[in-house]
């Protein structure tokens, strides 16, 4: 298929590492993501925001006038640079907006500019509230004046989070086939064929080759998003998260994965090159095992963030992410509290890429555009 009239073509999505414009990110209001720990999740927050407004805007989703004042007192607090933060006043059920939020492609010509792909949300096939955020992609289009190109096959709307796929920006998106061709869990778009996606993919997001995953971590209430286990590092370079434990019960899904990806091609026929990524110790809450992943970092112009877990594989993963991403710092951030939600820093984030060229400059080192 191709997308519809006047859409601008061609299109792709950017790499993660590709320099932004912005993040965006939803200020935590729903006390039922966090029950019992949502007292810290506000300074969590902060402390993203913080990082990341070293090197870009952060445009944030806040419920009102007075949930705008709290952020902003917070954020003053932590020492965050309020010239380089934005609100915008959109109600949301959850804060996050690596699923619900705007994905943004970009063309190359007669210009360069941005656009939003407009993907529908409907909370993982899992839970009742999610209208509000699955209209903010549309109104983050209209107050950036940039064009939103709904994604339908067949007449239907296509629902995809962000969170369930991962791209290299030059043609290869990972995903697994858990959560997106599931034919009974949380089923996103009934009656959708592998081809059908890969269809989407190629028209919407400049996708010329798809690696299929098999199945997600324990824990993960989305029912396998990629970006708990594999994610790119570079245009030929993947982490895999691996757990050498036979006894975890994330062992034989993740040896399964790896045995997938080496037999897997990059979109030049190339085979990537993989990394394996150590996984926390379980981590649980009332007896609920939730997904601590390293994999779950989010690279934004500034640094990358690193969610950690107070565990002696913390420093590991941190200097395995710190040889593989050598143009800007490797930050750890504590997420304990966090992933009590369910996700942690790549869940709550989105990035939006830069339109000029050249090469963003933020303390002492730059990042060439692409």
């Amino acid at each position: 298929m191709t997308p519809p009239a006047g859409t601008p073509a061609p299109v792709r999505m950017p790499a993660e590492w590709e320099p932004h414009e912005a993040t965006w990110i939803g200020w935590p209001h729903n006390l039922s993501d966090w029950p019992g720990k949502f007292a810290a999740i506000p300074w969590i927050y902060g402390e993203i925001a913080r990082k990341i407004a070293a090197g870009e805007i952060v445009r944030i989703l806040v419920e009102s006038k007075a949930h705008e004042a709290k952020a902003i007192r917070l954020l003053s607090r932590v020492g965050a640079d309020l010239s380089r933060v934005a609100f915008f006043r959109f109600p949301t059920d959850r804060g996050w907006t690596r699923d619900f939020g705007p994905i943004f492609v970009r063309r190359e010509r007669p210009k360069r500019e941005v656009a939003v792909a407009g993907f529908g949300f409907n909370a993982w096939a899992r839970y009742p509230n999610w209208r509000k955020d699955a209209g903010v992609p549309a109104r983050a289009a209209k107050a950036l004046g940039v064009k939103f190109l709904p994604v339908r096959f067949h007449g239907k709307r296509v629902v995809l989070e962000g969170g369930a796929i991962e791209v290299n920006g030059r043609g290869t998106l990972i995903a697994t086939e858990e959560c997106l061709l599931a034919p009974v869990a949380q089923v996103r778009n009934p009656g959708m064929t592998r081809d059908g996606l890969e269809e989407i993919f190629r028209a919407f997001l400049g996708v010329t080759n798809v690696i299929w995953l098999g199945k997600g971590i324990a824990g993960d209430d989305t029912h396998g998003h990629v970006d708990d286990l594999c994610r790119f590092t570079g245009p030929r370079t993947v982490v895999l998260c691996r757990e050498r434990d036979p006894k975890d019960e994330n062992h034989r899904a993740l040896e399964e994965n790896r045995e997938r990806l080496a037999s897997a091609r990059l979109e030049d026929g190339s085979r990537p090159e993989v990394v394996p990524l150590p996984m926390p110790a379980p981590l649980c809450f009332d007896g609920i095992r939730v997904p601590a992943s390293y994999a779950n970092f989010y690279v934004c112009n500034a640094a990358v963030l690193v969610p950690t877990f107070n565990d002696p594989n913390d420093r590991i993963a941190l200097g395995i992410l710190s040889e593989l991403f050598r143009d800007r710092p490797v930050v750890g951030i504590h997420a304990v509290d966090l992933v009590w939600g369910f996700g942690t820093l790549h869940c709550l984030t989105q990035q939006q890429p830069a339109v000029a060229r050249g090469r963003v400059r933020r303390k002492g080192f730059s990042i060439p555009s692409s």
